[in-house]
């Protein structure tokens, strides 16, 4: 009774980091990181909260359900599949870096020395927040009511893709199938291993070296109308 009571209560603070998810982008962060659909620069102060917000839910959900007796996916997993399997995803991360550097934007970019730290950290943490709900508790509550896991890692990556919102009017589409594709390998990764280290490690090595190679963390293109509505009313 306990257990199923603490799995519970973590399951409403799972919720509660799903809705943050949504509102990356009113909050300025992971993929809005640079600038919001109008072009304005993020607040510092506005950014860092949702990182605090999200790595403290996520404290909670570990601390209320530890995951002892195997419920959800809130640990590492197998330590040497885990890191393995992580770092081929990584390197999987990095050559789609490249490729987007490459035939997106025809040239390597690399950003400026000193938007490294707030950006490779921001990165991190995104990926962390993204791993313990999305992969560690979502995609562990699908299995644990019966789901395949097959279709359970389909339906996470989905919600996922959803919570981003990253398919709203005027993004750039190759950012949906990117979410889509980190939702379908850190599933995949996490069955395999029986936890997210895997994930975590690819998508936060995926992240880093999309900044790296393209000089922003995934900010899709402001929406053309707004961006001239923008322009206009600063004349």
């Amino acid at each position: 009774m306990e257990e199923t009571l603490r799995t519970l209560i973590a399951l409403a603070f799972t919720g509660l980091l799903v809705m943050l998810r949504l509102e990356a982008d009113r909050f300025g962060a992971a993929e809005y990181a640079e600038a919001d659909r109008y072009g304005e620069p993020a607040r510092a102060g506005r950014r860092l909260a949702w990182y605090v917000l999200g790595l403290g839910l996520c404290i909670a959900v570990w601390v209320i359900n530890p995951d002892r007796t195997g419920v959800l996916y809130l640990r590492f997993g197998d330590r040497g599949p885990a890191i393995l399997l992580g770092f081929l995803y990584g390197a999987a991360g990095i050559a789609l870096a490249v490729a987007l550097a490459r035939f997106r934007y025809l040239s390597w970019r690399p950003p400026a020395i000193e938007s490294y730290p707030v950006a490779v950290l921001g990165s991190i943490g995104t990926a962390l927040v993204d791993e313990m709900t999305f992969r560690g508790a979502v995609l562990g509550v699908l299995v644990l009511t019966g789901l395949e896991p097959g279709t359970a890692v389909v339906i996470q990556a989905l919600v996922y893709a959803l919570a981003t919102r990253l398919g709203a009017p005027g993004r750039n589409p190759y950012m949906l199938v990117l979410a889509v594709l980190i939702g379908l390998l850190s599933g995949w990764a996490t069955l395999l291993t029986g936890g997210i280290g895997a994930a975590f490690l690819g998508h936060a090595v995926g992240r880093v070296a999309t900044f790296v190679a393209t000089g922003h963390v995934g900010q899709p293109a402001a929406h053309e109308g707004h961006a001239q509505g923008l322009d206009g009313r600063r004349r």
